[in-house]
């Protein structure tokens, strides 16, 4: 076998290749959200807060006009900025308002309300008092749950719904315990709370199970990420080398009661949830986004649902269509263009 030599300046030229790669992953997956953020002010979007049924929510809402009003409701750990990469371009054809759920970002932290039923009744009475019409509705993860329970049992106010990787039927114990969620972030938020830890930040990344995937280098990046949390202690733990997504939840867990995970935990999300029954009720057109999934070797589900649980959510619609989309769990924020396009789509389908 022959064999290259590799001189000094080709090798210095490699590094310098391999540092320029690196520090334009940096810029995106450090910066991405930020940078989006940004342009959603621009594009007019303003926060505002009002108390519904005794608790403060806190939304975001893009500039008026004749357009239909979009409700976006996001998943657990984040907060409406989690949207920031399509607000400018949903804002094009609705009124959109983007709500902290209770417990996120800087809505009222109220664990008496930490199930899909109370915060459902609660988004319900927003809907009503703040924005005063029917609405498309669109939800992520548990937030893509809170739609269709919105869309089911307050039908009078959806047009239009649409779930974004909801994970309906994946919830419930006994099931639960054998998906993400479940072992990750709701078991982290469990024993936090059972714990005598004060720093919920620090804790929630030395704990979560994510790093099992870095093998040796797991609990390297651990101490890294205490070290610098023990320097910035209000700054987010943020990875270069972690995607845009993770990063921002990062930054959103600053303001995320654990408590909310802790009902994930325990089955309280889902009592009185029935969502079978809600889906049969949903009268609106309704589109479910269906993000990529796979078994772990341990029999977890590392996903919001496998295809059988998609198809059945379709099924029991009486106007559902499935879309199948490459991507992650987080659709809106690593398909962006995608996803808006998927929203005008739905606004076509209203009736």
């Amino acid at each position: 076998m022959s064999r290259v030599r590799v001189g000094p300046t080709v090798a210095a030229s490699a590094v310098a290749v391999s540092g320029a790669v690196a520090a334009g992953w940096a810029v995106r997956n450090l910066g991405s959200y930020d940078r989006a953020r940004t342009r959603a002010r621009r594009a007019g979007f303003v926060q505002r807060q009002v108390v519904v049924n005794g608790a403060t929510l806190n939304y975001a809402v893009g500039p008026g006009g004749d357009k239909p009003p979009l409700l976006l409701i996001h998943g657990q750990g984040v907060d409406w900025q989690s949207y920031a990469p399509v607000l400018p371009a949903l804002a094009e054809d609705f009124v959109v308002y983007a709500v902290d759920v209770h417990g996120h970002g800087q809505s009222g932290w109220v664990p008496e309300r930490y199930s899909a039923v109370a915060i459902g009744e609660d988004l319900a009475r927003f809907i009503e008092q703040v924005i005063g019409t029917q609405i498309v509705v669109a939800g992520h993860s548990s937030g893509g749950q809170l739609a269709a329970w919105l869309a089911g049992n307050r039908p009078e106010l959806a047009r239009a719904a649409m779930l974004e990787d909801p994970p309906l039927f994946t919830t419930p114990l006994p099931r639960a315990a054998m998906t993400w969620n479940w072992v990750d972030l709701a078991t982290t938020c469990h024993e936090f709370l059972r714990s005598d830890e004060t720093d919920w930040v620090g804790y929630s990344f030395a704990h979560r199970k994510l790093w099992e995937f870095f093998g040796e280098s797991g609990p390297r990046i651990v101490r890294y990420g205490l070290r610098r949390h023990a320097k910035h202690p209000d700054s987010p733990i943020t990875l270069w080398f972690m995607p845009p997504s993770w990063n921002d939840m990062q930054r959103a867990l600053r303001n995320y009661d654990p408590r909310f995970g802790e009902a994930f935990y325990t089955g309280r999300w889902d009592a009185g949830f029935d969502h079978e029954q809600t889906l049969r009720s949903i009268e609106a057109p309704t589109t479910v986004i269906h993000a990529d999934w796979k078994y772990g070797t341990d029999g977890i589900l590392q996903g919001a649902m496998n295809d059988n649980d998609a198809a059945r959510i379709v099924s029991l619609l009486p106007d559902g269509k499935l879309i199948a989309v490459d991507s992650g769990h987080n659709v809106h924020g690593e398909k962006p263009d995608r996803f808006v396009n998927l929203v005008r789509s739905l606004r076509e389908r209203m009736r």
